[in-house]
Formats: structure tokens, sequence, C-alpha cells
């Protein structure tokens, strides 16, 4: 569900971490357990490893000891801000086999993406590779979920007004939902710049009042784990 996914689906990102996101359920609990023994993984971070953090949309993190993954870092989670259930987000979730006859299961390109609208600057030139990736794949031909996929979900200036020059249809549906995409049409480019920065600020801020009542509740465990820790640090 992380940069892994990200290089699954054309967007290279070189990462060190592994970001899962989990059914928290008992016998994947126990499946979990096994793995990180198998990795020689602790834990390195507060909250401690307890299924009832991952209800409530911490992440639990770990790093890896064992000789051939050392420092590799696991982080695990089961709630996503803006996501579906996973029972919804495994059943969309894509399966790639690889050459050497490995297959991986990943989040959908879609899930992905609302995936990465995240506080973090960083997350966002990622949230765009992806989809400008999707649209190079499959602009020549594209069906209507990947139109109104890209009118949704692109950052791209170039994409927004090409796509909305080519499915005129598709945007009257879609402008309602995403009002800059009537300066694509205009092909006023300062308006759409300004639109697709005042988007991300708006999607950064919801993030940030997500994760405020989280963060608060690692700050207590942090300092009830380390009584003389300052706060916020």
């Amino acid at each position: 569900m992380g940069g892994q996914a990200c290089i699954f689906y054309g967007a290279a990102e070189f990462s060190r971490d592994t970001d899962i996101v989990l059914l928290a359920e008992p016998d994947n609990i126990d499946r979990l357990r096994t793995a990180l023994d198998e990795l020689q993984a602790v834990s390195i971070a507060v909250p401690p490893f307890d299924e009832s953090y991952l209800h409530r949309g911490h992440a639990l993190h770990f790093r890896c000891r064992r000789p051939d993954v050392d420092r590799m870092r696991i982080d695990v989670m089961s709630v996503l801000r803006g996501l579906d259930d996973f029972p919804a987000l495994w059943k969309r979730r894509t399966t790639i086999k690889t050459e050497a006859g490995d297959v991986y299961d990943v989040l959908s390109l879609q899930d992905l993406v609302l995936a990465k609208k995240t506080q973090r600057d960083r997350d966002w030139p990622m949230l765009r590779r992806l989809v400008e990736a999707h649209y190079t794949e499959h602009s020549s031909s594209p069906n209507a979920a990947q139109v109104r996929f890209w009118l949704r979900e692109s950052r791209t200036p170039s994409i927004l007004t090409d796509i909305t020059g080519r499915f005129p249809k598709e945007v009257s549906e879609a402008v309602e939902a995403r009002p800059l995409l009537a300066h694509a049409v205009s092909k006023d480019m300062e308006a759409l710049e300004s639109g697709l920065q005042q988007e991300e600020k708006d999607e950064q801020a919801r993030d940030r009042q997500y994760w405020a009542p989280l963060v608060g509740e690692l700050e207590r465990l942090r300092h009830e784990r380390d009584p003389g820790r300052a706060p916020g640090r």
C-alpha cells in the first residue's frame, strides 16, 4: 500500500520500507506475528503491537533484523483515512505475478491514489506520477471508468486540458464534484494551477484533522513509556 506498490504501477519510488494494510482479525494477527518472527522484526515505536490500535487507525512499526533484510522497516495498518474497509479494498486489489513466479496483492490504483492524499508534501508528487503513468499507458483508447478516474484524480494540467477537450460529456458530469475542471476546459492554466494547489492544501488539512487525536494518543503513550521525554519530541 506504499512505495513498493508505486513501483509495481510504474511510478518508481526507491523505498526500503514495506507498508501493509491488514485485515485485523485474530487469525491474521497470528500470521503477522509469525512473519515478523521469521524476519526477526522488532517493534520500534509506539503504539505497542496490539490489535486494538490497528482498529483505531494507528500504524504499527517494525524493523527487521534478519541479515538478508536487515534494517528494512515494515509499517502495518488496518484503517486508512478516506478509504473503504478492508473487504472492499481486497475485492478491488491488483494481483501481480513476477517473472520469478512471486505473487503480490497491492491496493488498486484508485485506492493507492487516495491513500497518498496525506499531509506529507512528498506524497503528492508520487500521486501525480501514478496517474500520469496510468494515463500514458491507456490514453490512446480509454474506457469510461478510466476517463472518470483521470478527471477525478489527475494533477497534471496538460493531461486535464487534454481529457476535458476529448471527453466533454464526461467533463459535464464531473465538474460539479471538481470545479477546477472548468479551468481546464477554458485552458486557464494559471487558475488551474491555483485550483490544484488549493485542492492539495485542503486535503492536507483534512488529513491533519484526522490524525490530530491519534497523534495525541501517541504522545500520551510515549510519555508513559518515557516519563522524562519532552512533549512533541
